[in-house]
């Protein structure tokens, strides 16, 4: 009778272990984190060779066409991701109360949002040319951009429904038929462009409906799983007027969203702007071009363990477990701290030979040389902030990520690369030691509101409100579901350590 008792013994103090405790919630967020690195590098490779096809049509196709994307992302692509956001803690924290039917409702109010903010975007994209011409662009050129946003105008449609749809599984954990569905769409994205581009001839008009038709094919693909695997089962309810209430709860949280991202994400599109006003503008704007292709490779790693911190600190607040999201976030920032440092030794030892892949100019190879260690510098600061927004998100605290994003980005970054740029005659250099002031100010400001001026206790009472806030018209749909919801990726092995942390049970 004695040893089952002390091997029990032995396993409880085991499961009591901080160590082991950190080694579950690693395994965790690892879980979703390298499923969401493969797609998103897919994703990567799918961009990767629309550009080569815009390439091969010429350089008036290829400014064109990257004048076009550049003013997607900041006027259509950038918003309709960070709206998207706002769905996630909501998702997050709501799986995590077994309160599985709001992940459908969210999922319907998102799609609806997306698509009534897609509207004015349209109006705006069908008049590209004659902004880009009022700024002072070349005729041509706006000429180009125009006939490949106007054939990109589906892909608004197409992201109303991607965005919510790879938050509402990645909310439940559930992350391979990402990566099997993105691996699927960027298989045949290569046979796409040919036909339309080669084959028939569409010119810049191919390339951009390549894009579009390949979205089509994600979606299309995701909506299949969903429906053949019936993993919307308990979260889907049928589509009623109950779509068009309740945004108050949404909106809260996606207009903060939406703000945090554009932020960040319109920084780029500034120092792009800046490069063409510096000296020999031609090498610097090109060798820009070359870094942020870099720096959006990089961004793939500490972006997908944000999002595994992300849904893994939602899930427990959800579940009334403040001690265990407490521990994903300190596990999530730890590992991006790891990843810091791998970015920086990655960016140090490629600088001779990175811009080479890219073209033979020595001018714009020296200037990329100069810059890649400050880039992996930037990544010491980029990782933390990134998996930061994460824990923020999580959180259901999006409006403190987009104030600490415009302090630091704004306030702090931008007057230094101005300053530095333009005046004290650091040139290109000047604008990312900019970026790298924002980046470490901003890293500092999002662990200090982490670690320091965060109560897990509170957070997870208002992960309770917000979950009880989702009103519903049929009363049957507050009862909380106790089935278990088939999960493929889902690790739950775990789980019985976690009660030992707070002793609580579910909400």
């Amino acid at each position: 009778m004695l040893n089952p008792l002390v091997s029990q013994n032995k396993q409880s103090k085991t499961e009591q272990n901080p160590l082991f405790l950190a080694y579950c919630e690693a395994k965790s967020i690892a879980n979703i984190a390298f499923p969401m690195i493969f797609t998103g590098l897919l994703l990567y490779s799918r961009s990767m060779i629309s550009m080569l096809f815009l390439g091969r049509l010429g350089e008036l196709s290829l400014a064109g066409g990257s004048l076009a994307i550049g003013f997607a992302n900041i006027t259509g692509y950038s918003i309709l991701s960070g709206f998207a956001m706002g769905m996630e803690p909501i998702c997050g924290q709501a799986f995590g109360a077994k309160r599985y039917k709001i992940l459908g409702l969210s999922l319907q109010r998102t799609i609806l949002l997306l698509l009534l903010i897609s509207i004015p975007i349209s109006f705006l994209w069908c008049n590209m040319e004659r902004i880009l011409i009022f700024c002072g662009q070349d005729h041509d050129i706006a000429r180009e951009a125009q006939n490949y946003i106007l054939f990109s105008l589906p892909d608004l449609f197409t992201l109303s429904f991607l965005h919510p749809l790879r938050i509402y599984l990645r909310s439940q954990s559930i992350i391979m038929p990402l990566t099997y569905c993105a691996a699927l769409a960027s298989l045949v994205h290569i046979p796409i462009n040919y036909l339309l581009v080669i084959v028939l001839d569409l010119g810049i008009k191919g390339v951009a409906l390549s894009g579009v038709w390949t979205n089509f094919n994600l979606v299309g693909s995701l909506i299949a799983y969903i429906v053949v695997s019936k993993v919307h089962n308990n979260t889907w309810s049928s589509i009623s007027l109950d779509c068009f209430k309740g945004w108050k709860s949404l909106l809260d949280l996606a207009i903060p969203s939406c703000v945090s991202v554009c932020l960040e994400w319109w920084w780029y599109e500034i120092m792009i702007l800046l490069c063409g006003l510096l000296v020999n503008p031609k090498a610097t704007v090109a060798s820009m071009g070359i870094l942020i292709q870099t720096t959006s490779l990089i961004y793939i790693f500490p972006s997908s363990l944000s999002f595994g911190v992300s849904t893994r600190v939602g899930n427990e607040l959800g579940a009334n477990r403040p001690n265990v999201a407490r521990l994903t976030a300190l596990v999530g920032l730890s590992s991006s701290f790891v990843l810091g440092l791998i970015a920086l030794t990655f960016a140090v030892l490629v600088r001779d030979v990175w811009a080479s892949m890219f073209t033979q100019d020595q001018e714009i190879i020296a200037l990329t040389s100069l810059i890649l260690p400050i880039i992996g510098l930037c990544e010491l600061g980029n990782c933390p902030q990134t998996t930061g927004c994460g824990v923020l998100r999580g959180t259901a605290r999006p409006k403190l990520g987009a104030n600490i994003n415009l302090g630091c980005f704004y306030l702090v970054g931008m007057p230094v690369a101005v300053y530095l740029g333009f005046f004290r005659g650091y040139n290109f250099t000047g604008l990312w030691i900019g970026l790298l002031a924002a980046q470490a100010s901003c890293a500092v400001t999002m662990l200090l509101a982490i670690l320091s001026r965060t109560n897990w206790e509170d957070q997870a009472k208002r992960a309770k409100e917000l979950t009880s806030t989702i009103e519903y018209e049929d009363e049957e749909k507050f009862i909380i579901i106790d089935e278990e919801i088939p999960q493929s990726s889902f690790d739950n092995s775990s789980d019985s350590y976690y009660h030992k942390i707070d002793g609580s049970s579910n909400v």
